[in-house]
C-alpha cells in the first residue's frame, strides 16, 4: 500500500507529560504495525506532533491509542487537524523542532 490522496491524513499534536517516556518510540511502533504513513517527531514546547496517513480505521485506531500513550505518559490533550498525505511511504521518526 501507498500513501495517496484516497488516504486520509491528519497533523496530530499530542500534549501533557509525553516527553521523555518513550512516546515517540511507541507511537512509531503502533503506527507501523497499523501500517501508517507519515512521521513523528517532539516539539520544543514539549509536545508530540505527528502526521498519520492511511486507512480511516487505523487511523481511528492510533488517535484511540494517543490518547493513552505508553505506561509512563500521562496525557492531556490530543487534537489534530486534516494534512496533506506525506511524500515518503513508511512511518519515521523525526527531528525535534
Amino acid at each position: 500500500m501507498t500513501a495517496s490522496a484516497e488516504s486520509g491524513a491528519r497533523l496530530v499534536r499530542i500534549r501533557g507529560h509525553v516527553q521523555g517516556v518513550g512516546y515517540r518510540n511507541a507511537l512509531h511502533a503502533r503506527a507501523t504495525e497499523l501500517g501508517l504513513f507519515g512521521w513523528v517527531r517532539n516539539r520544543s514546547d514539549g509536545s508530540v506532533e505527528a502526521l498519520v496517513a492511511g486507512a480511516p480505521a487505523a487511523m481511528e485506531a492510533i488517535l484511540e491509542w494517543a490518547r493513552r500513550g505508553p505506561p509512563a505518559a500521562r496525557v492531556s490533550l490530543v487534537d489534530w487537524t486534516p494534512a496533506e498525505a506525506p511524500a515518503k511511504t513508511g512511518f519515521h521518526r523525526e527531528a525535534t523542532v
